[in-house]
């Protein structure tokens, strides 16, 4: 399905393969791009909110200078400088989102919010001291879902060269499911919608009737719902949980954290359900008698199987898992254990 863009010149860039201009959204609420390096999503949107003192942003960005900089520039637009910024508040701490958020507190004393399941896992993600235990963790998943050993440990080490655009910043403050923040002149009401990481968030704002959505729900990809060693056990139930939860509010305009801005909230919502729902299909259709891994090189993707990079070939496996996991809770799969472990029918 295509939604109506709320912005025409975000989709012409996006469609284009540019980096949109900063965009005035609504009176004191900007939407500034902030460049992603080597990466198909080009840019995150960055929003500030104009407050009596200064602005409060929504996501960051990844910690590099040209990122940096072209946040720093957003915000000179807007009016602002990047001492004026008050808070931080990240929908996801993956390093596009949360990456530049501790650079971002150094040069402004903002505080920085994330969800307390989120929080949770920094220490484990980006601590120099605890990353081979995560990477270690990841073979291991990996190896059951019947990835070879030897391409296993290249898959479980593959993001590890993005790693130093993360500034590790413990948050100042743990918003809640429902929390509504403390923002002058916003109804900022916060949406904790686990998935696409265990403690993603969207924020909402009845007044302006808009939906800040993260990587939640986009105009026109669907976010990685993956099995992982810090997910969730069905990640994937969490997040159709989400976007029902999500659909059902009233808002004419959707504030995403890539491609751009849009309209329909409940019909791009139904449209991605739709669309696990025929994954789930696919898998089960196929799942009988094989690992995880080779489920994964049967189904269909963007690309041939053979082009996709080693980091996203674990993506799609992890995803594939998150699937199966869906499948074997409501008793539709079953797996044999073992290394690796093997997918039945029922």
């Amino acid at each position: 399905m295509r939604v109506t863009a709320a912005s025409e010149d975000q989709r012409a860039a996006w469609v284009g393969g540019t980096i949109p201009d900063v965009e005035l959204v609504r009176p004191g609420l900007w939407s500034i791009p902030v460049p992603i390096p080597v990466n198909p999503l080009r840019y995150v949107l960055v929003y500030a909110l104009e407050l009596p003192d200064g602005v409060a942003i929504i996501d960051a960005g990844w910690n590099t200078d040209e990122a940096y900089n072209a946040l720093v520039a957003g915000l000179a637009v807007a009016g602002y400088a990047i001492t004026d910024v008050k808070g931080a508040l990240i929908t996801h701490i993956h390093i596009d989102h949360y990456g530049l958020a501790g650079r971002i507190r150094e040069m402004s004393g903002a505080w920085i919010g994330l969800h307390p399941a989120d929080a949770a896992l920094l220490h484990g993600r980006y601590d120099d001291e605890a990353i081979d235990a995560l990477v270690a963790k990841e073979k291991a998943l990996l190896e059951r879902c019947g990835v070879p050993a030897g391409a296993a440990e290249e898959l479980a080490a593959a993001s590890m060269m993005i790693r130093h655009m993360v500034t590790m910043a413990k948050p100042d403050r743990l918003i809640e499911d429902g929390e509504r923040l403390d923002l002058p002149g916003w109804d900022l009401r916060a949406i904790w919608t686990p998935g696409h990481s265990p403690g993603h968030l969207c924020f909402v704002e009845p007044d302006r009737r808009v939906l800040f959505s993260g990587d939640h729900v986009l105009a026109k990809i669907t976010p990685i719902v993956a099995v992982h060693p810090q997910s969730a056990p069905n990640p994937l139930a969490d997040y159709l949980d989400g976007l029902r939860a999500v659909g059902k509010l009233d808002v004419d305009e959707v504030l995403p954290a890539h491609e751009y801005r849009f309209l329909e909230l409940a019909d791009r919502v139904d449209y991605v359900i739709a669309h696990h729902e025929a994954r789930l299909k696919e898998i089960e259709a196929v799942a009988d008698g094989l690992t995880c891994w080779q489920i994964a090189t049967r189904l269909t993707w963007s690309r041939p199987w053979e082009t996709i990079p080693p980091f996203m070939r674990r993506a799609a496996n992890n995803e594939t898992l998150a699937h199966l996991h869906w499948l074997e809770a409501r008793g539709r799969l079953r797996r044999e254990p073992g290394v690796p472990e093997i997918w039945h029918f029922m």
